[in-house]
C-alpha cells in the first residue's frame, strides 16, 4: 500500500476511499503525535486540555467527514472548536492567533465535489513535514486515547471564527481599495461570502460569481480552474480586474481588464518588485517552485532580487521560506505565501494585495503584468518509463545538454520523474512555441527510447 498522505493532505473519494471510519481513525492518530512533545508540559502548566479548531468547504461530504472529525478527536479527549465552512487559510490563521494546539481542514480545494480531504495544520499554523505524517499514519495501528467521563473532549462553535479572518485580512492593508471595481469568482466554494465581504469593506465595488454553494457544484466550471466566465464577467461589467479562487480559497489566480490571464507567477513578480521597493522584500529574495516561467527568473534578475527554485508543491515553497527567512513565495498554480502575513497560501489576502498595488500605483493590472515576459511553455508527459532511471542515463542528459546548448539564455528545459505515477514530465521554455514544442517533443521521444519500461 502507498503513502496514506500525498502531496496536501489525505484526499479520496468521500464514502469511497475516504469514510467517516477512516477519518475517526486518522484523527484518533492524529491526537495520539499532535499533543506529544514540546506543548505537552504548556498544556500540563495550563491544566487544560488540548485542543484543535477544525473547519471545511461547503462540498455536500464536508457535513459527515467533519463530523467524523470531531469524534476522532473529542472521544481522544480534544477540545474540538468547529469554524464551520470558511477557506483554508483562515483555519492556519485561527490556529495561530488562537494558539491551538493544531488544526483540521477538511476539503479537497480545486478538486471535484464528490472528492474530500483532510489536511493538518500543526501549533503555529504551518504545514506538517513529512515526518510527523508518517509518525500519523503509523499510529492508526496503536490503540487510541480513550478518556472517560469529563476528560473526553468537547465540542464548541466557534460562532466568530470569520469575524476574526475578516478583521485579520483587512488589517493587512495599508490603503483602502476605493474605486476599484473587482469581480470575484469564488467558485462555489469556502469564500463565496467571505471574500466579497473583505473586498467591499476595504472599498472596492464588488461584483459576484460563482457565490451560490450547494454541496455539490464547487469548482464546476467556476474558479480558479476555469477562467472563461471571469474574463468574460470583467469584460461585460467593465471592471478593472478579476480575482478568482479555488474551492478553499488558498489561491488566487488574475483576469485584467482586457480579459488578459495572470497566473501565479505574473502575480509574484508584482508583489515581489512591490515589496523590494518598500522594503518588506526579506534578503530581497523570492521562492518559487522549478515550473515557474522563465520569465519570472529572468525578471527578477533584472530587479535585483534572488530566486530560490523549490520542489512542485506549495509545502516545499512553505519549508524554504522558512528557512531561508524570505517573506515571499507561492507557485504558478496560484498559491501565493506572504509570511507576513499568513502561514500558508491565502487567495483572499492575494486578491487584495494584488487590489492594493493597482491603487497604490494608478496603474491598471495590464501595465503592472508588463513587468515580466511569459515564455511559451510546453509539457508533455511521457508514460511506460522507468523513472528511476532517468538520472542516469547518458543519452538523456546529452540530449538535454544539446537542447539548452540550442535554447541558451532564451529557453529552459527541465525533466523530473512524476511523484505518484509512472510517468517522466519534459518541460521545455522558448522564446516561441514552435520552438518549444519541436523539442519537447524530440527529447520526449528520447526518453521513451531509453528509458522504455521491459
Amino acid at each position: 500500500m502507498g503513502r496514506l498522505f500525498g502531496t496536501d493532505g489525505v484526499r479520496g473519494l468521500a464514502n469511497g476511499e475516504l469514510t467517516a471510519d477512516m477519518v475517526v481513525r486518522l484523527c484518533q492518530s492524529a491526537a495520539l503525535v499532535l499533543t506529544k512533545g514540546r506543548h505537552a508540559d504548556e498544556l500540563q502548566a495550563l491544566g487544560r486540555r488540548p485542543k484543535a479548531v477544525i473547519a471545511r468547504d461547503p462540498r455536500v461530504s464536508g457535513e459527515f467527514l467533519s463530523s467524523a472529525v470531531s469524534a476522532g478527536l473529542a472521544s481522544s479527549g480534544i477540545d474540538v472548536w468547529d469554524a464551520g465552512v470558511v477557506p483554508t487559510p483562515a483555519n492556519a490563521f485561527l490556529v495561530r492567533e488562537g494558539h491551538f494546539d493544531f488544526g483540521v481542514m477538511v476539503s479537497a480545494s480545486h478538486n471535484p465535489a464528490p472528492d474530500n480531504g483532510i489536511k493538518f495544520f500543526s501549533y503555529g499554523g504551518t504545514k506538517l513535514p513529512d515526518e510527523v505524517e508518517d509518525r500519523i499514519e503509523a499510529a492508526m495501528s496503536e490503540p487510541p486515547l480513550a478518556p472517560l467521563g469529563a476528560d473526553v473532549g468537547r465540542i464548541i462553535r466557534f460562532a466568530d471564527a470569520e469575524d476574526r479572518y475578516a478583521e485579520h485580512l483587512l488589517a493587512t492593508l495599508d490603503r483602502d481599495l476605493t474605486g476599484l471595481h473587482v469581480v470575484l469568482d469564488c467558485a462555489h466554494g469556502a469564500a463565496s461570502t467571505l471574500s466579497p465581504r473583505v473586498f467591499r469593506e476595504a472599498g472596492a465595488r464588488v461584483t459576484v460569481i460563482g457565490d451560490q454553494p450547494d454541496g455539490l457544484n464547487i469548482n464546476d466550471g467556476y474558479g480558479s480552474t476555469y477562467l472563461e466566465r471571469l474574463q468574460e464577467a470583467v469584460l461585460t461589467n467593465g471592471a478593472d480586474f478579476g480575482v478568482a479562487h479555488d474551492g478553499d480559497a488558498d489561491r488566487a489566480l488574475a483576469v485584467d481588464h482586457t480579459g488578459q490571464i495572470l497566473d501565479g507567477d505574473v502575480i509574484m513578480a508584482i508583489l515581489a518588485v512591490s515589496m523590494k521597493q518598500a522594503g518588506t522584500l526579506a534578503n530581497n529574495t523570492l521562492v518559487a517552485t522549478v515550473m515557474s516561467n522563465l520569465g519570472l527568473r529572468l525578471a527578477m534578475k533584472e530587479h535585483g532580487i534572488t530566486l530560490l527554485e523549490t520542489a512542485v508543491g506549495d509545502r516545499y515553497v512553505l519549508e524554504q521560506l522558512a528557512s531561508s527567512g524570505s517573506s515571499l513565495g507561492g507557485e504558478q498554480s496560484g498559491h501565493l505565501i506572504l509570511t507576513d502575513h499568513s502561514t500558508t497560501g491565502d487567495g483572499i489576502l492575494t486578491g487584495l494585495h494584488l487590489a492594493r498595488e493597482i491603487k497604490r500605483t494608478g496603474k491598471t493590472l495590464a501595465q503592472l503584468a508588463q513587468i515580466m515576459s511569459v515564455y511559451p511553455q510546453v509539457l508533455l508527459n511521457v508514460s511506460g518509463v522507468d523513472r528511476k532511471r532517468l538520472a542516469k542515463n547518458d543519452t538523456v542528459a546529452a540530449a538535454v545538454l544539446a537542447a539548452e546548448q540550442e535554447l541558451g539564455e532564451q529557453g529552459r528545459v527541465l525533466l523530473r520523474p512524476s511523484g505518484t505515477e509512472a510517468l517522466i514530465r519534459v518541460m521545455v521554455e522558448a522564446v516561441d512555441i514552435d520552438t518549444a514544442e519541436r523539442i519537447a517533443a524530440d527529447l520526449a521521444a528520447v526518453v521513451t527510447r531509453e528509458l522504455a519500461q521491459a
